[in-house]
């Protein structure tokens, strides 16, 4: 695919780093001399300096001809532009954009961004996204990763395997057995720096992480059956009241979790904005640096910190200051990827980090084919993908025992008709079937071409 982007910055930059090393043409618009130097420099892909609304830098990136418009900037209204002159000027057929005004986003608005008016095909709010996935690990505690598929009715959770966890040095077939109603699946094993796809034959150690798909219903069973019983966080203190400090904050209030939540933010004029639109949160007015207003904020006896400032060092030290003082547990926004290998180490219990959240939902609009959902793992040395089977897939009709499968792909369930299916080697697919699948980074082209239309279709 020829894809242009908009935005060479932390999300922008990732996006480009992934496609590039997919081998799609891929060319990177920004401002910033700097920027652009650093991408001709380290990827394989076009940079260009320039404003990417402006038609001229889009002509000269090539937009007559791209399959994709990716706007990224830090500006929404440069976002926005960007991907009505693509529509008006050059009829790129997918313009995706990054819009963190949540105005934009209310629903007596939606219609802004419909083909009529200003033509935008996918709109990609990082905190929104964000905030959910942090919502999600708050839901499921003792999971590293938490990602629902197929109406909310698969989960894909990544588990820790503690010394003390039941599973460990089992062969996943012997599991099988002692629970044959368990609707999860081991698709992945984390051991060390390899990610592989297990066999049933192969067993868990401690230290390995999971990545295990499995009925919404089940998640509690399948987490107390590796040895995670945590109890869900109840007394919850947020370092940090920003856009996704303030979403996550009302999403608790408005979904009745029962949580006590306290919100730490230091600037003073935000704080006193934040407190103006939440009923049960209490907003405290400093650092999430300062021990003593940590004290003040009763961490000692909150269940959880949860640091979102912009500053990944204060995320980080102030998570690390929380469980000194007592704090259970913490869970990190964290940017910068270097700091991601080395957080355990630190006293880091769980991270999120937003440009993976990003990626992963433009990769979804990417991937060809019925693709309804994409998750990167792993800095993308996998992706748990959720694909719809159509007619002509060869998969269908055929057990799996016998279906050309990919190499490098598990398939970890099957949802049909409401129902959850766990797939074993007689399980035969049909069409319309959702798939949730894990496919090794070189696996998912030939994954992708299994659930795309064949031409002896038409």
């Amino acid at each position: 695919m020829r894809i242009i982007i908009c935005g060479a910055g932390r999300v922008g930059y990732g996006i480009a780093e992934r496609l590039s090393s997919e081998e799609h043409d891929v060319t990177v618009i920004d401002t910033a001399v700097d920027l652009v130097r650093q991408v001709r420099d380290t990827l394989d892909a076009r940079g260009i300096v320039g404003h990417g609304s402006h038609p001229d830098i889009l002509e000269q990136a090539g937009a007559a001809d791209a399959d994709m418009m990716i706007a990224v900037t830090l500006h929404d209204e440069v976002n926005m532009v960007a991907c009505q002159v693509a529509h008006s000027l050059f009829d790129v057929p997918t313009k995706i954009a990054r819009i963190r005004a949540q105005s934009y986003r209310q629903g007596a608005y939606q219609d802004l961004f419909s083909r009529d008016h200003m033509p935008i095909d996918v709109i990609i709010s990082p905190e929104q996204e964000v905030g959910e996935m942090v919502l999600r690990r708050i839901a499921i505690p003792g999971a590293t990763d938490v990602v629902r598929f197929a109406n909310d009715n698969v989960v894909m959770v990544a588990i820790e395997c503690a010394e003390e966890c039941p599973v460990v040095n089992t062969p996943l077939s012997q599991l099988s057995d002692l629970f044959p109603d368990l609707r999860s699946t081991v698709v992945g094993i984390q051991r060390g720096e390899r990610l592989f796809i297990p066999h049933s034959s192969d067993q868990m150690y401690a230290g390995d992480t999971a990545y295990v798909v499995a009925d919404t219903s089940q998640v509690k069973r399948t987490l107390a059956l590796f040895g995670h019983e945590e109890p869900a966080a109840r007394r919850i203190v947020i370092g940090g009241g920003g856009n996704i400090g303030l979403y996550v904050a009302k999403a608790i209030e408005t979904r009745g979790t029962g949580a006590r939540v306290k919100i730490m933010e230091a600037n003073r004029e935000r704080a006193a904005l934040i407190a103006d639109q939440l009923r049960r949160t209490v907003v405290l007015h400093g650092s999430a640096l300062d021990q003593n207003l940590l004290i003040e904020a009763d961490v000692a006896d909150a269940d959880l910190f949860v640091a979102l400032t912009n500053d990944d060092q204060v995320n980080i030290l102030s998570a690390v200051m929380a469980k000194r003082v007592g704090c259970g547990s913490n869970l990190v926004l964290m940017n910068n990827p270097s700091y991601h290998e080395f957080s355990r180490l630190l006293g880091i219990d769980a991270f999120v980090n937003p440009r993976s959240v990003t990626i992963s939902r433009v990769l979804q609009h990417v991937r060809r084919g019925r693709i309804r959902a994409v998750h990167s793992v792993q800095k993308g040395a996998a992706e748990i993908i959720e694909a719809e089977a159509l007619e002509t897939s060869p998969l269908v009709g055929t057990p799996l025992r016998e279906a050309n499968l990919p190499p490098g792909a598990r398939i970890g369930a099957i949802y049909r008709n409401g129902k959850i299916i766990r797939p074993t080697g007689e399980t035969k697919i049909k069409p319309a079937d959702r798939i949730v699948i894990l496919a090794m980074q070189e696996a998912v082209r030939d994954v992708e071409q299994v659930f795309r239309v064949s031409l002896e279709f038409f």
